[in-house]
């Protein structure tokens, strides 16, 4: 290749030409490659040991710095003047955000569905990063895309899908389910235009008549895909949830008889294996006994349960998942692997054919006549990364039964607190933990139903601003709640006391302060 020519070659009239190859010289310097390696080893070590260092002096798992302050400080940053070099950056980039990060792994986390990661991912990072591969096409990826289908075919296997299981990997849940949701429409209009009356008609004349059946404690993305897939919010039936917070398969029986009779089509059923707020999965083999009856497609989102299925002790609990047509895991949750690592799994293969596109300068149709192994067949990116390696290191790191015992630790340990909270008089616990979350809220003797609906979300707020731990907060049948979502495996029953009691005293000064204030109001 020839090489860029140096300024000093060029006559004057180009000069300006000049400076520009002498900017595009210099940039080379940063480019990864054989020549440039030693830079590489010193420089993603800089940044190393600068989160390694950040990470062992954390006492807390936040500074309480507010969106303002963060503003301007990051506004402030001019970016058209480079720093001088990477120490320089990082030492800024410690200013901008690293001191002010949420960090999930200390133990006054116990917010939302972030996990500690562990360090067979952190090295799969490093190097799916540093060598960039694209999981869309075969000539882009190679020995990637064999990684990625062994654990597709692994995920399946565990879950018990059966021998014509695929999948792919994906960003998130959210994705996912779209990419579930989307198969199963595509799936439901091919047998609509099965009936010559509609053969000949657009997707959108066949799409009013779509609904999908998923209870009211189910994840967002399902309402929101629906939308994006042309169907309207309208189009999905939430059904009620029982006591413990599952479906109830008798109103969605009744559900489903009632679109029948209305000449509606039930193109899905969607059950939670594990419910944001109170982890609870829904009876899976009911569910599936109605969608055979009626002919739906039949998901389940396991993206917050799916780490049962290499529990020791738990994975009872999701039985029925193996009946489904499609599943949602997520492995940056219940598998502690660094964002994103996810995956959509069907028990057969060729309904992926509903999200194949061939482009000719991509993926030809001939590539895959000639089983030529293009990724971008089953995907709705295009442009991935090869987020699988992270699970591969970790499972032949730590293996499955580790990951597994990590999840089992953080079960039981919701279990405990729950029973701590039980028998406090100063919290009410809204339902007994069926994965790792909690919900909760502060109501000692005497408050009122009101009073606590106005003080919990204020006592989240000031303990998050303290900066001393973070927890969530949610509604439950309208109204407010404090909520752990617990994934660290390193909490101990002593460290969430210690939140309880944080969470009781910031309560009870709120009380105080408001007293106060009622009283010089009258005064």
């Amino acid at each position: 290749m020839t090489p860029l020519p140096h300024t000093q070659h060029l006559p004057p009239a180009e000069h300006d030409f000049g400076s520009g190859v002498e900017r595009a010289l210099a940039a080379t310097n940063y480019l990864f490659n054989a020549g440039n390696s030693a830079r590489y080893v010193a420089d993603v070590l800089q940044g190393v040991n600068l989160v390694a260092t950040k990470v062992a002096r954390t006492t807390a798992p936040f500074t309480g710095a507010t969106p303002a302050q963060l503003a301007a400080q990051v506004a402030a940053v001019d970016l058209a003047a480079p720093l001088a070099d990477t120490a320089a950056a990082l030492a800024e980039l410690d200013t901008l955000c690293l001191r002010d990060a949420v960090y999930f792994h200390d133990t006054g986390y116990a917010a939302h569905l972030n996990c500690p990661v562990v360090i067979p991912a952190l090295v799969g990072e490093a190097v799916l990063s540093a060598v960039n591969s694209s999981l869309d096409t075969w000539d882009q990826s190679a020995g990637a895309t064999m990684i990625e289908r062994r654990l597709i075919d692994w995920t399946a296997e565990h879950i018990g899908l059966g021998p014509d299981a695929d999948g792919v990997f994906t960003s998130g849940g959210t994705q996912s389910n779209l990419q579930a949701l989307l198969i199963a429409r595509n799936h439901t209009v091919a047998r609509l235009r099965l009936d010559p009356a509609a053969a000949g008609l657009r997707l959108p004349a066949l799409l009013d008549r779509l609904r999908i059946f998923t209870s009211q404690a189910s994840h967002f993305s399902i309402a929101k895909s629906a939308s994006m897939l042309g169907l309207g919010y309208d189009a999905v039936v939430t059904i009620p949830c029982g006591e413990d917070r599952r479906m109830d398969p008798a109103a969605l029986a009744a559900e489903l008889a009632a679109c029948h009779a209305e000449v509606l089509v039930p193109m899905a059923i969607v059950a939670t294996a594990g419910t944001t707020d109170f982890g609870s999965i829904d009876p899976l083999r009911e569910l599936s006994a109605l969608s055979r009856t009626y002919g739906s497609w039949f998901h389940v989102d396991a993206a917050y349960g799916g780490g049962r299925i290499v529990s020791t002790r738990h994975r009872h609990l999701i039985d029925g998942i193996e009946l489904a047509n499609s599943v949602t895991i997520d492995f940056h949750k219940t598998f502690f692997q660094p964002v994103s690592s996810s995956a959509i799994l069907v028990r057969n293969k060729a309904t992926l054919g509903h999200v194949t596109y061939y482009a000719d300068y991509l993926n030809p149709e001939s590539a895959a006549k000639a089983d030529i192994p293009n990724q971008v067949d089953k995907s709705i990116q295009t442009t991935r990364r090869f987020d699988a390696l992270k699970l591969w290191l970790t499972l032949r790191t730590m293996g499955a039964d580790g990951v597994g015992a990590l999840f089992d630790e953080v079960i039981d340990l919701a279990a405990r607190a729950g029973g701590l909270l039980a028998e406090d008089p100063d919290f009410d616990l809204a339902a007994t933990p069926a994965l790792s979350t909690l919900v909760f809220r502060y109501r000692p003797a005497g408050m009122d139903e009101d009073a606590a609906d106005a003080l919990n979300p204020r006592i989240r707020a000031s303990v998050f601003a303290s900066g001393e731990a973070v927890v969530a907060g949610t509604t439950v049948d309208g109204r407010h709640f404090l909520k752990f979502t617990l994934l660290n495996a390193e909490t101990t029953l002593g460290d969430l006391r210690q939140i309880v009691e944080l969470l009781r005293r910031t309560g009870a000064a709120l009380r105080t302060d408001a007293a106060a204030s009622i009283s010089g109001g009258a005064a």
